[in-house]
């Protein structure tokens, strides 16, 4: 809907008193109410007009609002020195991350101190020589940062294909570059999306000069946004030929083989192991191989010949989240009537995953992730968030009996590298208070020896300290906490806490040092990190226990854990924040509509606010899955029930909130955190700002620089200091 001009100019006088002095009061949306009838429920948007695509009015408005809320922020007097620590402790530490093995090296991306963007590395893992192969500040335009979103080495090491996006919009350009020369190969493909730590787009195969990749279909002007990522399909290319992609041979995916039916929101994949006869055809949810609807397995002669014959190995109902191979045999992690999962293994000559060997069953731990290697099989598995790897040794055709890895220390393992054509393995390990140190294992060695991949940080920790606590939900549940402060902080319910949650797609956030967290914890701040229903911490069973008509589980296992902390005296209401980003927007959206009471502020980071409309954008098809559809009676009423935007309610003394966006950001629309901030701000009626903070060259945070990182958590901490009342953190007049 287009608004008339009676409704634009209700918002350009605030537009005027935005671009002079500071505005008394937020710029004021207009107000367009529609009206939906949902099986009977009637359900009235006011501001439906903000998702009308590239929306003048909504930009203007928009940019009123940050403008007005940068007024408040940049008159914090602590901000300056705030952001000075934040810097000095991000830069005290070097981050590292998706490391991959190929052809004797060590492939990773790494922010070394003093750097902005993460950079792409190769290191021989005989001589420890490192050498810098991909720099994205090369291909940054002005104004707009660049990032590597995800690379994939050949199985020899002698090119990387990789793909680079500008501004965080994650639209990548698919690139190959030599590692031996650092010759750029000419190739450049649009449309070919992903990230290593989710879902790698490009496997390489074994001549080492072709690859198969998976990309996007093409939109037209008259296609509709929720087709973005549908069709799509993997397919052949060969360097020196077809450098744009086009005419490139499909392999699989949809209306590729009559005999495969595949879905339209469903993502194809085609993905190779070094050393394995096999390729295998994926069909996936969400852009992401957690969730498996299909496996195919072809001879590697035929796909690399253009001409794969395939033949099924797994289905829905097999639950698989990861596959392996070695040799003939392919592993699957599967949580098939084993929620905290366990390892199958079939022989693909004659795959049959009704009567699978079990390689490692089903205990009180949850089954991570595993990986091949030349001599066994590693496996890393946690309990309440401390890993332990294992190691089943090849034994000719067999499997050996599971040994330990003693690991340094306690801490998680958060990446697990082998290579079915190398010995041993190599993993990182890390703690809410230990930075993370990537070490090394081989076969008869006993220990793990430091790789020196990431130096060791400079940053103060010595008084740092957690613990891992359990609260207790509405309903008799058990959910864990996690709690990062200062040691021997008094719990007299004074301390400035900031309670962080997430809980969807079965993920979690793990202990994981952060560096800059530092300043707030040495300020005498405490992050406490909620481990709720819908996410990972537990395995499957904890993950569908917080999924669509059981979403408010996740809400409510939020809330038990912020009354955890006021209960027990580490904090107040008065001092209490809640964070959440993405889908965590949910969880914090639904906490302060349920008990505005419990928290000074809120954050709300990129968050999926509008769960009745966000089907209907590009990333919504996807996410039906996990949240459910309006298209059905049970999928509204579950969308209804957990929309934080649906449920604020006028006159609500609602706490303090800001809440983030990117205009680039292509997973939760702009105008969804704008709905959100409008309603707010039209609904509270408490004195507490409601803040909206846009970036114009950044999105959902993926492939943001170091510094826009930084400068959002300085606004961030900023903000909620002066919320709690901290004098050194109260704005100038305003």
């Amino acid at each position: 809907m287009i608004p008339s001009l009676k409704a634009w100019l209700r918002i350009a006088p605030f537009l005027i008193c935005a671009a002079g002095a500071r505005a008394a009061l937020p710029p004021v949306a207009m107000v367009q109410p529609v009206t939906t009838n949902y099986y009977g429920t009637p359900v009235t948007d006011n501001y439906r007009w903000m998702e009308t695509p590239d929306s003048k009015p909504l930009a203007a408005w928009m940019k009123a609002q940050n403008d007005y809320t940068r007024s408040f922020l940049d008159a914090i007097p602590g901000r300056a020195a705030l952001l000075q620590a934040i810097d000095q402790a991000t830069n005290s530490t070097t981050e590292t991350s998706a490391p991959i093995r190929a052809g004797g090296e060590i492939f990773y991306a790494q922010i070394a101190p003093g750097q902005n963007t993460a950079k792409l590395y190769m290191r021989n893992e005989i001589t420890g020589k490192a050498k810098l192969l991909i720099d994205p500040d090369t291909f940054a335009d002005a104004g707009a940062p660049a990032a590597v979103n995800y690379f994939q080495p050949s199985q020899d090491g002698n090119y990387v294909a990789y793909g680079v996006s500008a501004g965080g919009t994650e639209a990548a350009m698919l690139r190959v570059v030599d590692t031996k020369t650092g010759q750029d190969m000419g190739v450049t493909i649009d449309r070919v999306q992903g990230a290593n730590d989710e879902f790698p787009p490009v496997w390489w195969l074994p001549d080492n000069k072709s690859f198969a990749y998976y990309r996007m279909q093409k939109l037209g002007p008259n296609d509709p946004a929720t087709g973005f990522f549908e069709k799509s399909r993997a397919y052949l290319h060969t360097l020196g030929a077809n450098p744009l992609g086009d005419g490139d041979t499909p392999l699989f995916g949809y209306g590729v083989d009559p005999s495969i039916p595949v879905g339209l929101d469903q993502d194809a994949l085609v993905t190779t192991v070094p050393g394995s006869d096999y390729a295998f055809g994926e069909l996936t949810e969400n852009e992401g191989t957690d969730t498996v609807d299909a496996i195919y397995a072809a001879p590697i002669a035929g796909v690399m010949a253009g001409k794969p014959v395939w033949t099924q190995v797994a289905g829905k109902d097999d639950d698989i989240t990861q596959i392996d191979a070695h040799g003939s045999q392919i592993f699957l992690l599967s949580y098939r009537n084993a929620p905290r999962f366990q390892i199958l293994a079939t022989d693909l000559a004659a795959p049959d995953l009704a009567h699978p060997t079990v390689v490692v069953p089903q205990s009180d731990q949850v089954i991570k992730f595993f990986g091949v290697a030349r001599d066994a099989l590693y496996v890393d598995s946690t309990d309440g968030g401390t890993s332990e790897i294992v190691r089943l040794p090849f034994t000719g055709a067999s499997i050996g009996a599971p040994r330990p890895v003693i690991l340094p220390y306690s801490g998680t393992v958060h990446a697990l590298a082998t290579n079915p054509t190398a010995l041993g393995a190599i993993y990182t390990l890390e703690a809410w208070v230990k930075p993370t140190v990537f070490f090394g294992y081989m076969p008869g060695a006993g220990t793990s020896h430091n790789t020196d991949i990431e130096p060791p940080a400079t940053v103060y920790l010595g008084d740092l300290t957690s613990r891992e606590v359990e609260a207790t939900s509405y309903d008799g549940t058990l959910v864990p906490l996690s709690i990062v402060m200062k040691a021997g902080t008094v719990l007299d319910g004074h301390n400035p806490t900031l309670l962080i949650g997430y809980g969807s797609y079965g993920l979690e956030i793990p202990p994981h040092f952060i560096a800059e967290f530092v300043p707030w914890l040495q300020h005498g701040g405490i992050i406490a990190v909620s481990h709720p229903r819908g996410g990972g911490w537990f395995g499957e069973g904890w993950h569908q226990a917080g999924m669509k008509l059981k979403k408010l589980n996740t809400v409510f296992d939020f809330i038990a854990c912020a009354q955890y902390l006021v209960d027990h005296h580490y904090t107040s209401p008065s001092e209490l924040a809640g964070e959440g980003g993405s889908a965590g927007g949910i969880t914090v959206g639904g906490a302060i509509n349920w008990r505005p009471d419990l928290f000074a502020a809120a954050v709300d980071s990129h968050g999926e606010t509008d769960e009745l409309r966000s089907e209907f954008t590009p990333n919504g098809p996807p996410n039906i899955v996990e949240f459910g559809s309006v298209t059905t009676e049970e999928g509204f009423h579950g969308l209804y029930l957990m929309s934080p935007y649906t449920n604020v309610r006028d006159g609500e003394k609602y706490p303090a909130v800001i809440l983030f966006t990117g205009v680039n950001d292509p997973r939760v629309e702009p105008w969804e955190v704008a709905k959100m901030a409008a309603r707010l701000q039209a609904a509270t009626s408490s004195s507490k700002p409601v803040l909206l903070s846009v970036s114009y060259d950044s999105s959902h945070g993926i492939g943001s620089t170091k510094e826009q990182d930084n400068d959002e958590w300085a606004d961030e901490a900023s903000f909620l200091l002066w919320q709690f009342g901290d004098p050194a953190f109260q704005p100038k007049q305003h």
